[in-house]
């Protein structure tokens, strides 16, 4: 299935409507948008529930009170775990040369929370009228000073690679070693190994212990226990799970989802 594109920004004859505009929509749990880009850049953020962003270069979950950046032209689609309250801004590329040139995530201060919010309300920012150009300009610059955080899941591009993602993607929590994945994938444990350093930047370990933290952020969004989430993403137990949580992004797993409400 091909791509859709849609732009936000021009009207159907190509008129230039606004330099940013803004879309809110509420999705329920298991809610996806289908594959799509745009010729705006886009900042999708989350106020509640928890969002996975599906690229040809990987996957980027979204927690509450964080956002994703997709550049223009990124072909995506979005799943939803939990009920979503998503805020989208679309920016015209020319903006600001400082502005990411590839997907990442990152987290929403309370004061880009309020910007994204202001925006909403007007819809269409136009840079010609001077409190809109002025609302632009800050936005702008805080998206360019704001650092990405590691929520994201790159795939190699190789088949023999793909094999072993579509695998443990279906089931975080296979058991096997990696001798074995790769065996019933076509390919040698030492093959996958060089695949994934080469081109998920990544150690096989390392991707599949993001694999199961991202899986489990989904799975609480959705309602589920910590000792489930823990167990249906691969870990040996509930205290495992969390020490590793507390390890790769500095608190628990409920605290971090529930940073959001503090705001």
């Amino acid at each position: 299935m091909s791509s859709k594109c849609h732009s936000i920004l021009r009207d159907q004859t190509g008129r230039l409507l606004g330099h940013i505009a803004s879309v809110s929509y509420d999705f329920k749990n298991g809610d996806q948008i289908p594959e799509h880009f745009h010729p705006e850049h886009q900042l999708v953020y989350a106020s509640t529930g928890v969002m996975a962003v599906h690229t040809g270069q990987g996957v980027w979950i979204v927690p509450p009170m964080r956002a994703v950046w997709i550049p223009a032209r990124t072909p995506h689609r979005i799943v939803m775990s939990g009920t979503v309250s998503m805020r989208t801004l679309y920016f015209l590329p020319s903006l600001g040369r400082g502005l990411p040139d590839k997907c990442l995530v990152m987290n929403v201060s309370a004061l880009l929370r309020e910007l994204i919010l202001d925006a909403c309300e007007s819809k269409i920012l136009n840079r010609r009228k001077p409190a809109e150009r002025r609302l632009i300009e800050l936005i702008v610059d805080r998206l360019e000073a704001v650092p990405s955080i590691p929520l994201q899941l790159p795939h190699p591009r190789d088949p023999r690679g793909i094999r072993v993602v579509e695998t443990l993607s279906a089931n975080p929590a296979d058991p096997r070693p990696l001798a074995r994945l790769a065996r019933a994938c076509g390919a040698s444990k030492r093959t996958v190994e060089r695949i994934f350093e080469r081109e998920t930047r990544m150690t096989f370990g390392k991707w599949r212990q993001q694999l199961r933290l991202l899986r489990s952020m989904e799975l609480l969004a959705s309602g589920e226990k910590v000792a489930i989430a823990a167990l249906e993403a691969g870990y040996a137990s509930p205290s495992a799970y969390i020490a590793m949580f507390r390890k790769e992004l500095g608190t628990t797993p409920k605290k971090y989802l529930r940073q959001g409400s503090a705001y």
